[in-house]
């Protein structure tokens, strides 16, 4: 009986260990899926290094929704189908804005303002949510957003217009986040996930394959590895938001960060600068403080009694 009960007492911890382990194991992953991305979409065009990469990713939510109770007819069912095909085309443009901006501007550059994504969706979820930002998280924006304007200043003062590609994804991708929300207003996590393969898969395929490209061999190795890291990613992510909260597992996505600022030095020779290095400290701290507030907000909300 005491082994029983202290297998079960220990049962939560393990739980929660297993979630960090899986949601470290899908950020390393997404770093690497980062760096194949770069180097691919330096030499066949991004829509079509999306394009594979998406169907591979559109094959593993099919699978995944099949296997989900009621299977494809119950997953399929969504009472916001017209956010859900906004979602499923925002996620693929975003993703052929992110290749290019790595490909352009650089691994480190790009996702040092790719982090600043949570702060564009607190300031989009005020007019599209209706959800009200206290001064807490005012302060944490306007942090942030200094931040994001001193990864943007190069050295010499000048502006490049490169850097509106990772600001433009980093925008993208809070509408997808915003929209990802109303959706679930409604509909489950795994109808969500179920149209965000399909639906982008469906789109993307109408564009890509005017951009097609013969891949050499060696290629073709790495584009079989950007598929797998990209299915198996997500598959990580997925499990550990099982086991962990959301306000858990998101700050830990900034470590996305440092891997690439690592691989982009160390492999594809980028450099990192005063200006952003400090920026992203900025970024990443006033995201992650950004983060925690709308955690704790939401629990206040959810300990209200019902009007």
């Amino acid at each position: 009986m005491a082994a029983a009960a202290k297998r079960v007492y220990h049962h939560p911890m393990r739980s929660k260990t297993n979630g960090y382990v899986f949601a470290l194991l899908a950020i390393v992953i997404f770093s690497i899926q980062d760096g194949i991305s770069k180097h691919l979409g330096a030499i066949y065009p991004p829509v079509f290094v999306a394009m594979i990469r998406y169907w591979a990713f559109a094959g593993f939510a099919a699978a995944i929704a099949a296997r989900a109770p009621g299977g494809f007819a119950a997953t399929a069912v969504t009472r916001k189908p017209l956010i859900q095909l906004l979602r499923g085309v925002l996620l693929p443009v975003q993703i052929v804005v992110v290749i290019t901006s790595f490909t352009i501007v650089g691994l480190a550059h790009s996702q040092a303002i790719l982090a600043a994504t949570p702060l564009f969706v607190a300031l989009l979820s005020m007019p599209l949510l209706g959800e009200r930002v206290g001064w807490r998280r005012w302060s944490a924006i306007a942090v942030g957003l200094l931040g994001v304007l001193l990864i943007l200043r190069p050295e010499d003062g000048s502006f490049d217009l490169n850097f509106l590609l990772p600001l433009a994804a980093a925008v993208m991708f809070a509408f997808y986040v915003i929209t990802t929300r109303l959706a679930s207003r409604e509909d489950s996590a795994m109808t969500s996930f179920f149209y965000t393969g399909i639906v982008g898969a469906f789109a993307i395929s109408l564009v890509g394959p005017f951009f097609w490209a013969t891949l050499s061999g060696a290629d073709w190795v790495w584009m079989v590895l950007l598929c797998i890291t990209g299915t198996s990613s997500h598959y990580f992510l997925i499990r550990a938001y099982d086991m962990l909260d959301a306000a858990a597992v998101q700050p830990l996505t900034y470590l996305q960060l440092v891997f690439a600022s690592i691989m982009g030095v160390t492999i594809f020779g980028e450099t990192l600068t005063t200006g952003m290095i400090i920026g992203s400290v900025l970024v990443v701290a006033a995201g992650i403080f950004t983060l925690w507030r709308e955690h704790v907000v939401g629990r206040q909300k959810s300990r209200l009694p019902p009007r």
